[in-house]
């Protein structure tokens, strides 16, 4: 059996994607948390007495992104094998979590079969792409183009980005993020020097055009 840790905030995402691969009858779901905190515990307790073949993580979380546990992980030289399961698109986040360490990357709103032998690919050691993130990596090598300016952005960073874009105030961002308003106008600050923005209004312009988040 493939032994499956998931960690998602949100518990109807989490039982379904339990659900779904209950169904597959080679994965067991031994373990579930709601942010860092969660897992770190659980990583703990079944490190010794149960250990996992593949954690299912989300990327926007309270707190520690699921990019953030990535860095964390990758730092301590962890041997988990880690899948992305996200709301965002393939060209948002998949590039960075893959450079960050994950082994593979699945978007929320595709077919349950492909989470499931998104977790068998990974379980075995092997990557996991999606045809979309396939070609991105392709083009990436082959035909190399000016790299756009949201780039370069830290993963804070275009988390803020996209919190913002998608209409959130910073009160709000600091909450979800469990961070202080300071830290999150600091963040807003980076952002719109970096991409040579000078108001929400523009971010948000920019995030569309830029596929960022729906218009």
């Amino acid at each position: 059996m493939i032994k499956v840790i998931l960690c998602d905030d949100h518990g109807l995402i989490r039982r379904g994607i339990r659900d779904t691969l209950a169904d597959a009858g080679d994965i067991e779901v031994i373990g579930e948390a709601g942010d860092y905190t969660e897992l770190r515990g659980l990583l703990h307790k079944v490190g010794r007495d149960n250990p996992c073949d593949v954690l299912v993580l989300d990327i926007n979380m309270p707190g520690r992104s699921g990019l953030d546990v990535l860095h964390v992980l990758k730092d301590e030289g962890s041997t988990l094998r880690t899948l992305i399961v996200s709301m965002y698109p393939e060209d948002q986040y998949a590039i960075r979590a893959l450079r960050a360490g994950a082994y593979g990357y699945v978007n929320k709103g595709g077919d349950p079969a492909s989470l499931v032998q998104a977790v068998r690919t990974v379980a075995q050691g092997r990557k996991y792409v999606t045809p979309e993130i396939a070609q991105m990596l392709v083009e990436s090598l082959t035909a190399p183009v000016a790299e756009q300016a949201h780039h370069k952005l830290s993963d804070r960073e275009l988390q803020t980005l996209v919190m913002i874009a998608s209409g959130k105030r910073l009160s709000d961002i600091a909450e979800e993020l469990m961070l202080s308003p300071k830290t999150v106008s600091v963040y807003r600050a980076r952002v719109l020097e970096k991409l040579g923005l000078t108001n929400n209004s523009e971010l948000t312009v920019y995030a569309i055009r830029n596929g960022l988040v729906a218009s």
